[in-house]
């Protein structure tokens, strides 16, 4: 199982906001729709052994799991009607229990430290530019890896303070700073070809 946590500081808690300025007024969802669908979808289908968890303002946390989703497209647009379905859906989430707007997405009532530990059975990763370079760690370093990457914004000191007592691993993925997507895309072709060794 892969995992990627992604913080979206500025993303509304309320659905009501326009498909037609993702970047504006609905907080940069476009950039995080990209690291939702870049987590899941190949060319010809949906990787089912993954799960990405949207941690929104942190106050709510939507999980998309690859084994039960159904309608995720390859655009920002359609990403970001999901997105907005879970939200209209936020209010059915009481205590520990999940709503479930739709096959393979569950909206939770907690934020990124809750999120985290929920998660956390894997090897927590912080993808960040002065960590370890990860050809140096090896797959075999990762098992069960839950990736956790920052929008637009950087980590706030509270996300900071929390990965300090979570994280396993501080890695890099190449000399370049990337998008959170762009981190993803190369995490997952990192871990498909076992390190670069199986082509």
């Amino acid at each position: 199982m892969r995992q990627f946590v992604c913080i979206g500081h500025d993303v509304p808690t309320d659905p009501d906001f326009s498909l037609d300025d993702l970047a504006g007024g609905a907080g940069r969802l476009d950039a995080l729709c990209r690291s939702i669908t870049a987590s899941f979808v190949t060319s010809h289908g949906i990787r089912e052994d993954v799960r990405t968890h949207l941690v929104v303002q942190d106050e709510l946390t939507i999980t998309f799991d690859g084994s039960e989703l159904r309608r995720l497209n390859p655009d920002e647009r359609s990403t970001a009607a999901l997105v907005r379905t879970a939200l209209e859906h936020r209010d059915e989430a009481i205590g520990a229990l999940p709503a479930e707007p739709s096959p393979g997405i569950e909206v939770y009532r907690r934020g990124f430290e809750e999120t985290l530990a929920e998660v956390a059975d894997g090897t927590v990763v912080q993808l960040h530019e002065d960590g370890d370079a990860v050809v140096d760690v090896g797959v075999d370093g990762l098992e069960d890896p839950v990736f956790v990457l920052s929008d637009h914004r950087d980590f706030t000191d509270a996300e900071e303070q929390v990965l300090e007592d979570a994280v396993d691993r501080r890695l890099r993925l190449g000399p370049e700073l990337l998008h959170a997507d762009q981190a993803i895309t190369v995490a997952h072709h990192y871990l498909d070809t076992e390190g670069y060794e199986r082509f």
